[in-house]
Order: C-alpha cells, then sequence, then structure tokens
C-alpha cells in the first residue's frame, strides 16, 4: 500500500451501548482497513485506523453517520504516521 495513512479518529455522541464498535469493526473489515476500536471512560469512541487515503475517508464518512443507532455529534481526525497494524480489533 503506497500511500498508508494512520488515523486517529474520535467519535462523540451517543455512542456506547448502540453497536458503534462493532458496527465500526466490521466496516473496516469491509474497506480492508487495520486498527482498533474502543470506548472511552468520558463516553466516546476511539478508533486508530490504517489503510489508504480512500479507504480511511470512506471509513471516517461512515464514522460520521454510525451504524443507525444513536447518535454521532462530532468526529474529529489526526493523521499520524503508519505504526503497521495487521488486523482491525475490538478493545
Amino acid at each position: 500500500m503506497i500511500d498508508k495513512q494512520h488515523y486517529k479518529i474520535y467519535i462523540t455522541g451517543h455512542v456506547q451501548g448502540v453497536g458503534f464498535r462493532w458496527s465500526a469493526a466490521g466496516e473496516a473489515h469491509k474497506l480492508g482497513i487495520c486498527g482498533f476500536v474502543k470506548n472511552l471512560s468520558d463516553g466516546s469512541v476511539y478508533i486508530e485506523a490504517e489503510g489508504s487515503t480512500e479507504q480511511l475517508n470512506s471509513f471516517v464518512e461512515w464514522c460520521r453517520k454510525g451504524p443507525g443507532f444513536g447518535f454521532v455529534e462530532s468526529v474529529n481526525v489526526e493523521t499520524l504516521p503508519p505504526v503497521n497494524y495487521t488486523d482491525f480489533r475490538i478493545e
């Protein structure tokens, strides 16, 4: 993957207890993205994702909508150098 990117994604809103992590993992697998997703103690969801710019931008757009349950208030993205994740997991 020539243009591999690493995104840190912070999602706020009503995003815990609504299947967000499981749906995000499914979307990541569908798009070929590696990394992880986890709930944070403040009620938000945190994702680290690696893939091509195109893959990641599609994933971020999905994150803005979420799985259909709950409500996404904001999505903040930081770009970092890749760390070469090999799969996508739920923590």
